[in-house]
């Protein structure tokens, strides 16, 4: 797919894809509140700035770079954010940041031929399978001689760390999955968040029978529903059956997938009509104008609600399904950036990475736009962070296990050719249980191996 051009006659394209570390230990504790509110923990690193970027690595020189962001200009406060990075390191350093905007799905899904083009020297990227895949395949860059890096500790370098030990990934920001709804239309209808399915179901009815749809629903970006698939597997099979699965440790045409699909077709009616036809962003507006109750997506939701909305928002982890399973499982992905291996310079592009991942870089990008994110710097000012910031941090502390998502813990071309159709499938024909499942289990045998 074609992309507006970083530089010169620069026309590449850019798919999604992180070696299974032990995601118990990447967040649990280490992203706690105590790291992003100030109290000593595991994420703060030792290290002094030795040169013109942030952290105790060796000292890469600044200069002139290109860097690929997977947000289309204008497309709301990850756009901003992004473009403050690249605003205040171009200042900082009297160099040229050129940036390259294109839109999410667009990146995502191009990625591949982008890094085998002629990729822009530094781009926005996901820790776990997806960034470890590219190490492998020698697409992106051993970043090794910039860690250690103040304020990142063990668990986020963990996070960045490919299958030969090495570094090849610096992070930003993390967030968690959880469902999202407005406090004042639960308030106004003296509803409270719901901590078993049968509360949920209740809720639900409720809802409905007050002519609200339960939950808002977008499958357009076909990413989405995995968000959705990957919640019902771990409170029904649960953590560890669900990382098997993304590994091909366990069967798509198992009786515990099914049943995944079988609780999600009953959950279906709450649901938008349509969803194939909307984007997560028109989704969180029906939830922002009360039409819809809930929905279930990541903190980056606040991106698509007005900004009078976003201080009204509250939410709540899945609840419970299986009482032995609990519901202290989520989805907790950590987003930040690799060095492209066809960069033209790579020393510009370690210099602008190690700078990337400081405490000064997400203050910059957290200072110019409309809603922050959660800093994976235990150094970044918490100032900006609203109680839905800072609620997440809690989440994420206290759960139990962490996943990234399901397109970044399993195989890129698993995820993003087979399970993203085979989603949309379902959702538009959920009696094809049975021949989904097994569709999906012949590819994923033939592509895991």
């Amino acid at each position: 797919m074609a992309r507006p051009p970083a530089r010169g006659t620069h026309t590449s394209t850019i798919p999604l894809s992180v070696r299974g570390v032990d995601r118990r230990t990447i967040l649990r504790g280490a992203v706690g509140a105590g790291a992003l509110l100030g109290v000593p923990s595991l994420l703060a690193a030792c290290g002094s700035d030795t040169g013109t970027s942030s952290g105790g690595g060796a000292t890469a020189k600044a200069g002139n770079v290109s860097f690929g962001i997977n947000e289309a200009k204008g497309s709301g406060p990850a756009n901003e954010r992004l473009q403050a990075m690249a605003d205040a390191y171009a200042k900082k350093n009297s160099v040229t940041v050129s940036v390259n905007a294109v839109d999410h799905n667009t990146f995502q899904e191009s990625i591949t031929t982008y890094l085998q083009g002629t990729p822009d020297d530094v781009f926005t990227w996901f820790a776990g399978y997806r960034m470890a895949q590219f190490a492998e395949s020698g697409q992106i860059s051993d970043i090794s001689d910039v860690w250690p890096l103040d304020g990142i500790g063990d668990a986020f370098k963990k996070a960045s760390t490919a299958s030969d030990g090495k570094q090849y990934f610096v992070p930003v920001s993390y967030y968690p999955w959880a469902v999202f709804h407005r406090k004042s239309v639960f308030e106004k209808n003296g509803w409270t968040q719901p901590k078993t399915l049968d509360d949920l179901k209740a809720l639900m009815t409720e809802m409905q029978g007050k002519k609200i749809t339960p939950f808002a629903f977008a499958a357009k970006d076909a990413w989405a529903p995995m968000g959705t698939f990957d919640i019902l597997n771990m409170r029904i099979n649960g953590y560890d059956f669900h990382m098997e699965l993304t590994k091909g440790k366990q069967k798509w045409d198992s009786a515990e997938v099914r049943k995944v699909f079988e609780t999600w077709k009953t959950l279906l009616p709450f649901h938008q009509e349509n969803s194939l036809g909307r984007t997560w962003q028109e989704a969180a507006t029906s939830m922002a104008k009360g039409e819809c109750g809930m929905y279930l997506l990541g903190t980056f939701v606040v991106d698509g609600v007005p900004t009078d909305a976003q201080e009204d928002l509250d939410f709540f982890t899945f609840p419970e399904i299986d009482s032995s399973i609990g519901s202290d499982a989520l989805d907790a992905p950590i987003d930040g950036f690799c060095v492209a291996a066809g960069a033209k310079d790579q020393e510009a592009g370690k210099a602008f990475i190690k700078w990337l991942a400081s405490a000064e870089a997400a203050d910059a990008a957290n200072n110019a736009a409309s809603a922050p994110f959660i800093a994976a710097n235990s150094a970044a000012s918490t100032a900006k962070y609203g109680a839905l910031q800072k609620k997440s941090v809690e989440v994420v502390q206290n759960a139990k296990s962490i996943a990234q998502f399901l397109d970044r813990d399993t195989n890129a071309d698993l995820a993003n050719t087979v399970i993203t159709a085979s989603l949309q499938d379902f959702i538009k024909n959920p009696g094809n249980i049975d021949s989904i499942t097994t569709s999906i289990q012949q590819q994923a045998a033939s592509i895991l191996g």
